[in-house]
């Protein structure tokens, strides 16, 4: 990016030099893309993993336009040192696991261009156990 300075206080960006891609790549045929309903199960689990962490408070956006972002926090490694910032989870999983009720969202934070969702895992009701009928306690006859 090449820059000149107009004024002493301000930098302006003229546009750089855009490089053409080769005509090989230009007339190759693009690699047929998974159909967005292919989601396979180990991608499903750890996707289900990072959303039941506490530790990564985990949302949906939901854009004027109709487009969806699920995204969560990503926490600093200290072994590692990555972390510390936003990062986006597959949609279509994620779309999927709504779908199939293994996901649940809370309430809308609105704005005027976009509506955001926390997204919690969904809580399982067990049933509760039959209810056995009350047993009266015996009675024995002093003789």
């Amino acid at each position: 990016m090449l820059a000149t300075v107009d004024r002493s206080t301000t930098l302006v960006d003229l546009p750089s030099v855009r490089r053409r891609r080769a005509r090989a790549a230009v007339a190759a045929p693009a690699r047929a893309a998974l159909p967005a309903t292919h989601a396979t199960p180990g991608t499903t689990a750890d996707v289900l993993r990072i959303i039941a962490d506490p530790r990564t408070p985990t949302y949906v956006t939901v854009f004027a336009n109709g487009r969806r972002r699920y995204s969560y926090w990503r926490p600093i490694d200290p072994a590692t040192g990555v972390g510390g910032c936003y990062a986006a989870l597959p949609t279509a999983e994620c779309d999927a696991l709504h779908a199939s009720g293994r996901i649940m969202l809370g309430e809308p934070v609105v704005d005027p261009n976009r509506t955001t969702y926390r997204v919690r895992t969904a809580t399982r009701v067990t049933a509760a156990p039959a209810a056995r009928p009350a047993v009266a306690p015996e009675r024995r006859r002093v003789a």
